[in-house]
């Protein structure tokens, strides 16, 4: 009885650690999961602003146009890694996991078929006591009993056995799965943040060079060519003046609204000749898997 108590305690301790690996993988899974995909939403957030900013760029002056469209396609090409990331992550972490449960299945069934050897092994123990309490005197049957007593302990010892290879293998794999699991995920943030850093780093310095004096200028020439009509050479005499001021009141009514929508006409001539902006994000194609 002093073994059948024994093989007990070693199999609760077995089935601890099968139950805390589906507690804790379990966990891990669910997690990671959902990190994927807050991951993946961010990624079509950020594809969102891409666009965003391609059509603010289609409406401003040149410099500050090339420059928000610079940083557009380079913001694209971050959301081309973090797609990449994305699938890393499904494929190498979150899967894995998934399948982990089937592995912890298989060792739940090996420990059941163990407890069903051993309550078979205290079973005839329990029915050889009860013979030799009752029946002390019948020689026969309590060897028939010390029989079957015999060979269901052997059962359960090389039950034990097997059960330890298995526990063994399983704590093993365990272990290197977790290794092999957090490890790819480390990799695979760190591949990603070490080329979308490349890029920032590229975009940051083009928005540093954008020339701002320059579009200033620009603007400023365009308001002053709708607002700023006037005739700068001095007036001759009365008449002239007069005929001059009125000539420029005139001017001043009508010249801002018509000179305003050739703008505005000029302004949606380019918009239509400009070539069609192309899918920043691409493919998702060319990156390492």
């Amino acid at each position: 009885m002093n073994i059948v108590l024994s093989r007990d305690s070693q199999v609760r301790g077995m089935e601890n650690t099968v139950t805390n690996a589906e507690k804790y993988f379990g966990q891990f899974c669910s997690l990671l999961a959902a990190y994927t995909r807050k991951t993946a939403r961010l990624r079509d957030k950020a594809d969102q602003l891409v666009r965003q900013l391609v059509d603010f760029a289609n409406t401003e002056t040149p410099e500050l146009r090339a420059a928000v469209r610079s940083f557009a396609e380079d913001l694209a090409k971050v959301q081309d890694y973090r797609q990449a990331e994305v699938e890393r992550l499904e494929t190498k972490v979150v899967t894995p996991l998934k399948l982990y449960g089937a592995q912890i299945k298989q060792t739940r069934a090996e420990i059941k078929k163990f407890k069903r050897v051993r309550n078979n092994e205290i079973k005839q123990l329990e029915k050889l006591e009860k013979l030799r309490q009752k029946s002390p005197s019948d020689r026969q049957m309590i060897s028939q009993a010390e029989t079957r007593v015999q060979r269901a302990s052997v059962d359960a010892s090389r039950t034990t056995q097997q059960l330890e290879e298995t526990i063994d293998t399983f704590q093993k794999q365990k272990l290197k799965d977790l290794q092999k699991i957090f490890s790819d995920f480390i990799t695979i943030e760190m591949v990603f943040h070490a080329k979308a850093v490349e890029v920032y780093s590229s975009a940051f310095q083009a928005l540093e060079s954008y020339d701002l004096e320059r579009d200033l200028e620009d603007f400023r020439a365009k308001m002053r060519g709708v607002y700023g009509l006037y005739d700068p050479r001095p007036l001759t005499d009365t008449a002239s003046s007069l005929a001059s001021l009125g000539s420029l009141a005139g001017q001043s009514a009508e010249s801002p609204i018509r000179n305003q929508r050739k703008e505005e006409e000029a302004s949606e001539d380019d918009s239509t000749d400009e070539d069609p902006v192309e899918d920043l994000r691409g493919q998702r194609q060319g990156l390492h898997q």
